[in-house]
């Protein structure tokens, strides 16, 4: 007895069957949790770190010279004048440590991100930046942390400390601190590296167009050397003038570090120049996210 084979129902045959999941081109709707992740790069910063010991250790040496020369620099030059445009040494001092507070923060974080951005469109490594289930400017951002720039926090944490308890002392300060100015002062700090990061990863955002921006990075730093000294060092020249209103109205890099040292030293400041500081960071930022965002638009993946 021969058994026939049973055929499919042809009814079924021509019935619209569900489309098989396609697992490459539809990714989890998991996402990771952004602190986790945020640890993760840490801890992976700081394993990287250790396993070149001897270039941590110069790195942070580099840092504590670095720090000292710029102490001792100005202790000369407050040893030949009272003041500086109304600065005086450790009011100076409390500017200096807020702008390299800032600085630390963002070279901490975001520098060697931003600086690694062209190696991965070079390598064409941005694809599996792209394809992860996170954030594209997130991941760009922070998977790299420079653990030894935190030795300039510290060292500028502890000058900032000093100043003000020299200042409390010999009753240099306008006022007594309050917690406000304390709390508003860290508020500005983070505006500050708001401002910073928004300009970097604008600048990093070229390189899908021109491939390296070294010489952008080569601008970055020409035009922040300008934040090193108080907006009122600027006044009383011609070309004084320009630099403090570009640098202060236009790129507000002098209004990003001199508003949050005024905070503390001179008391509270007029809310209409902390309100330019609080809006440059947060148009800064929607600015260079759509920056960022528009440049993916236009990257090529290395295998197209």
């Amino acid at each position: 007895m021969i058994k026939q084979e049973r055929l499919p129902d042809s009814r079924k045959l021509l019935s619209p069957q569900p489309p098989a999941p396609n697992i490459m081109f539809n990714p989890p709707s998991h996402r990771p949790h952004y602190f986790r992740v945020m640890l993760t790069f840490l801890k992976n910063s700081l394993v990287r770190e250790m396993s070149f010991r001897g270039n941590f250790f110069i790195t942070v040496i580099t840092r504590i010279f670095w720090f000292t020369a710029q102490l001792v620099l100005f202790a000369v030059i407050y040893n030949n004048v009272t003041d500086i445009k109304g600065w005086s040494r450790e009011q100076y001092f409390v500017f200096m440590a807020t702008g390299m507070l800032i600085n630390a923060i963002v070279e901490t974080f975001f520098m060697p991100n931003c600086a690694n951005f062209s190696e991965l469109i070079r390598t064409g490594n941005l694809d599996f930046a792209l394809l992860k289930p996170i954030d594209t400017q997130f991941l760009i951002s922070f998977e790299r942390v420079n653990i030894a720039m935190l030795t300039q926090l510290f060292l500028a944490t502890s000058l900032l400390v000093y100043s003000l308890a020299k200042l409390y002392a010999t009753g240099g300060l306008v006022e007594p601190l309050r917690w406000s100015q304390i709390l508003l002062y860290l508020v500005l700090i983070g505006v500050g590296v708001t401002f910073f990061y928004s300009m970097m990863i604008t600048l990093a955002s070229s390189s899908i167009w021109f491939g390296r921006n070294q010489g952008l990075y080569d601008f970055w730093f020409y035009i922040t050397v300008f934040a090193r000294y108080p907006m009122s060092i600027y006044s009383g020249t011609p070309t004084g003038e320009i630099i403090r209103f570009a640098f202060s109205y236009i790129i507000p890099i002098l209004l990003v570090i001199t508003i949050p040292a005024k905070v503390l030293v001179h008391g509270m400041q007029s809310w209409q120049l902390i309100g330019v500081v609080v809006v440059s960071a947060f148009l800064g930022l929607l600015i260079s996210r759509s920056i960022f965002q528009f440049a993916l638009r236009s990257y090529r993946s290395a295998s197209s």
